[in-house]
Order: C-alpha cells, then structure tokens, then sequence
C-alpha cells in the first residue's frame, strides 16, 4: 500500500501542536501525526502527518498559512517492509563485552560477549545509534571499574537493550519503563527473547512516575536515553531517585548541547564521571554527590 507523507516546520511549539490538531481533521485523515522538536538548536518544530490517500495541497497550504508554518512538502512513499529491509541491513554492534545482533546474525554470536537479541521493531534503541552504543560503553566502563548495581533502572527504555544489558552483568531485577506502551510491549517481547522473564521488569510510565519505580527508588544505576529537553526537566527527579554514590548515564544528547545537561544535572548534585562522543552525539556519566 501506498504511503504519503506531509511535512513542516515552524518556530513555536504551541503553534507546532495546534497545527498537528488541525491536520488531524483533515479529509482525507492521516493515519499518523507527528509533532518533534528540531533537536539542532534552531528552535524548530517539525509536524507531519502520514496518509493512505494523497492529502489536498490546497487544504495543507490553508492551514500551513493559518498558523505561520512553511508550505508543506507532500512526498509520496512505496509500499517496503521496513522491518524486513532494516533486518537485512543491520550489522551487529559491539560496544565493549556487549554484542547486539538480530536472530539473522545468530551464527556470528562470539562465545566471549554479553549478547543481546534485538530485532528491528517500532521501538527505538536497537544498539545501532549512537546513543545507545554510548550507553553500552559507558556500562562497560562502570563493570570494568568494579561497579556493581544492585538497584537499576532504565527510563524510556525503548526496546530494554540497556536494561537487559544491565541484567546479563549485575544480579537483581531491572525496572525499564517507557511512555510509549508500544514500545514496553516490544520491550517485554525482548526480554522473553532474551531469557531474561523475572530480571527485567517492563512498565508504562512517564519519568519515575510509577508506583513500582517508587517503591523502588532510590537507585544506584539509572539509564536515560531520550533527548536534551526531558533530560534537563528530568534532572531534579534524577537528584531525588538516584543515591549518592549512584551513577547517571544520559544519552540522546547533541555533542554542542552536553554542557547545557551537565549544567542542569550539577545543580541538582552531581558531578560529570565520563564523556563519550560517538559521532554527533554525546553519552555522559554522572556520579550524585556524597551528602
């Protein structure tokens, strides 16, 4: 089936909601509505929206007008079995002891890694991005040091590669949570995968905000993989859930925004332990201050 895509950008992100609104009242109406940040720090907001039919230039020119946005770019895409296609193309990673392959690479496994079964799925994090791979290392890092986490969690896990690479290495259960419920169910999914029933715990939940992740609150490890903005309003519930002595580890973050993160995460006591540039991104560790 047919795929046509529809995309702008605009300066405001109210104006960048409102807009995603109304494109869902168009007819005919999309399937999917996109509303992200430009994560380049140009203050963009990108919206879009996927559509079955071919959607009415006139009607996205109206509302592109309406709310000060740039004339969208409609784009029409071929019917591709994108999981399929990205099986196909994805290599396995190696990020220290840590090997992430999909079953296709099954028979390249090496005997002396920690494996992880990922399979491309519609979930972010499967060991190819950078951030993900910063993580890894920086996990690797924390083992080789003598570090042991008794008390782990992984907030917006994504596919769980972090937390089940932090299971495969340190006793205990692992909390994973995501906002995304798709992406928890693909998370259970791997970690069912993965051997890993009872030492990984897959729950829907903005930030630390679950019962669970409060029971279990204060951590010695937290994973967070997301992006700049949560990161930064994530930083006084990450001064109040981690323990002194404890350790972030902060991923999603552009090379130039990295000093903005520290800065926030410094005043809520911690200092930087380790950078680790892949690329055009950043990974950090942090240690929470003594108190």
């Amino acid at each position: 089936m047919t795929t046509f895509t529809a995309f702008t950008t605009l300066e405001s992100r109210e104006r960048a909601e409102a807009l995603g609104e109304a494109l869902e009242r168009l007819d005919p109406a999309p399937t999917g509505i996109g509303v992200i940040e430009i994560e380049d720090g140009s203050g963009f907001w990108e919206v879009g929206g996927y559509f079955t039919d071919r959607p009415d230039d006139t009607s996205l020119d109206i509302l592109a007008a309406a709310f000060g946005a740039r004339p969208f770019v409609v784009s029409e895409l071929p019917e591709t079995d994108w999981v399929a296609h990205v099986r196909r193309e994805l290599a396995p990673v190696e990020a220290g002891r840590f090997f992430v392959y999909g079953s296709h690479d099954a028979d390249k496994v090496p005997a002396d890694r920690v494996a992880l079964l990922i399979e491309a799925a519609m979930a972010f994090g499967t060991g190819h991005h950078a951030t993900t791979q910063g993580c890894l290392l920086a996990l690797d890092r924390l083992v080789d040091g003598g570090f042991v986490g008794r008390n782990v969690a992984d907030i917006g896990c994504g596919t769980a590669v972090l937390a089940m690479a932090a299971a495969r290495v340190w006793p205990g259960v692992i909390l994973a949570s995501d906002i995304d419920a798709q992406a928890v169910d693909v998370a259970r999914a791997n970690v069912e995968a993965n051997g890993l029933a009872g030492r990984v715990e897959c729950l829907v939940a903005p930030g630390f905000e679950h019962p669970r992740l409060q029971q279990a609150a204060p951590f010695d490890v937290v994973f967070a993989n997301i992006l700049m903005a949560p990161l930064i309003a994530l930083a006084p519930e990450m001064g109040r859930n981690v323990l002194p002595g404890g350790v972030a580890i902060l991923s999603g973050i552009l090379n130039e925004q990295a000093p903005a993160v520290i800065d926030a995460y410094r005043a809520e006591g911690f200092d930087l332990l380790d950078t680790r540039p892949i690329g055009d991104w950043s990974t950090l560790s942090l240690v929470r201050k003594s108190l």
